[in-house]
């Protein structure tokens, strides 16, 4: 609590996080045999290893890794897009990357709502990959002009929830009771609606111009699709979800498996086939059904330089011009095989990586280096001398083409569709009512001032690099 007696953001953002986690788990019970599953693997691998486990406590990481969960969500307007920073921003959530989707065949652009300080990350690092659909996209001139008066007309945001996030704008904040009910009221916009907006005549239409369309448009809100737990190894996870009843995903998007894990891997399963009405000309409601939610899993890894994402890029580019993974799995072993070959290209090892500039470190001073003030050396020499100690710093965003993957993944091969590469982040920003931050100043940001904070030994030159 503070001062004015508000309840903090991070407080607000855990009670969000663990209230969706529920909610999701009453709504798709895979997800709660996910959750286990994930626990115990995870319990197992810091069993297992020591030194992980160390310095996971040391970096104060450690308890974070059982509340981490990420989530997803679709929206129709650019008036829900806007509310939607406004209510994430009350529970210290804030625009984190553009991602174009267009590029992979999903007619989207989206960013990341994500705590950005590192205490607040600490505290619940929750996330929501949130999406607006480019209904400019729709090549059918009707269909899309239907589409916009369908989510015109519907309202996400409860009365109550517009009501208390106006109050915390105005007055700097929340008290415990209004916080409570921000989060009941708030949780409403993500809960799952069996009754669409459209007749199944309308649904096929936007169904037939794109799976998502017809995912975004149909329903009186935003459903959440997925939320995913963070594990420490996904290879385990992903071998050990059948004889838990739960069919993966043929391969794993992203990186292979490393020693030294980059960036974000990601699992899953398939989309459920949920039973929904539709309203008829008769004004009776008509079964049906739609697929869109499903569960997810990640591994996270160090975050990456703009070099080093270049090189991803190019490798994962040079992999699937290699093998391109079917979403059948037929050609699975293939393309891992092919991933691991072209990925041997990037160094398997922390201090490689930190000497060629491909990922962003965290340093810090050892016990050693903090009985050594005052000594100047150059950061390599501090190192090799055992006075500053450096840890990965955690990518905590996306990659576009893991998060297509996995949507096409659950949608089957024919659902990819042609859309032209159409990036419009000054557009989405003004939507948004909002500049995103950019990830990569970002986390150099971070790794400077973990420099800054170890001058006593290292010279101040070097930490202005």
């Amino acid at each position: 609590m503070t001062a004015r007696n508000f309840v903090s953001a991070d407080h607000i953002r855990a009670e969000f996080s663990r209230a969706m986690s529920a909610m999701y788990r009453d709504e798709v019970p895979a997800y709660g045999t996910l959750m286990s599953l994930v626990a115990r693997v995870n319990d197992a691998v810091l069993a297992g290893d020591a030194t992980l486990a160390a310095r996971l406590e040391a970096t104060g990481s450690l308890e974070r890794i059982s509340e981490e969960r990420h989530g997803a969500i679709r929206l129709g307007t650019t008036a829900e897009l806007a509310m939607m920073r406004r209510a994430f921003a009350v529970m210290g959530m804030f625009p984190v990357g553009y991602y174009d989707l267009t590029e992979a065949g999903v007619p989207v652009h989206s960013t990341a709502f994500r705590p950005v300080a590192e205490e607040s990350l600490k505290l619940n690092p929750f996330r929501v990959f949130t999406s607006l659909l480019r209904l400019d996209l729709i090549a059918d001139e009707k269909l899309r002009q239907e589409a916009a008066d369908v989510l015109a007309r519907r309202r996400i945001f409860t009365d109550e929830a517009v009501r208390l996030v106006e109050k915390a704008e105005a007055e700097g904040g929340l008290d415990v009771a209004d916080a409570a009910r921000f989060v009941r009221e708030v949780l409403e916009t993500f809960r799952w609606h069996d009754r669409a907006l459209v007749s199944a005549g309308m649904y096929k239409r936007l169904h037939d111009a794109h799976r998502l369309i017809a995912d975004v448009v149909s329903f009186k809100g935003p459903h959440i699709n997925h939320l995913t737990p963070r594990t420490l190894d996904i290879d385990k996870v992903q071998a050990l979800m059948p004889a838990q009843g739960i069919a993966p995903k043929a391969v794993v998007e992203g990186p292979p498996t490393r020693s030294c894990a980059i960036l974000l891997r990601q699992t899953s399963f398939k989309a459920l086939e949920e039973a929904v009405s539709f309203i008829g000309a008769d004004g009776a409601w008509h079964e049906g059904s739609h697929t869109a939610r499903f569960g997810e899993i990640e591994q996270r890894g160090v975050a990456l330089t703009p070099k080093g994402r270049a090189l991803y890029d190019q490798l994962l580019d040079a992999s699937r011009a290699r093998v391109r993974p079917a979403a059948d799995g037929s050609n699975a072993a293939e393309y891992e095989a092919a991933l691991a070959d072209v990925f041997a290209a990037f160094p398997d090892d922390w201090d490689a990586m930190r000497k060629a500039g491909l990922a962003y470190f965290s340093y810090s001073l050892t016990e050693r280096g903090k009985l050594a003030t005052g000594r100047a050396l150059d950061l390599e020499t501090a190192i090799a001398e055992g006075l500053v100690q450096f840890d990965p710093i955690i990518y905590e965003d996306f990659l576009p083409v893991s998060a297509a993957g996995i949507f096409q993944s659950n949608l089957g091969d024919e659902a990819a569709q042609d859309f032209a590469a159409s990036p419009n982040q000054v557009m989405f920003e003004r939507d948004l009512g909002a500049s995103v931050l950019d990830e990569f100043a970002h986390y150099a940001g971070i790794e400077r001032a973990s420099l800054e904070g170890c001058l006593g030994v290292v010279s101040r030159a070097v930490a202005a690099e």
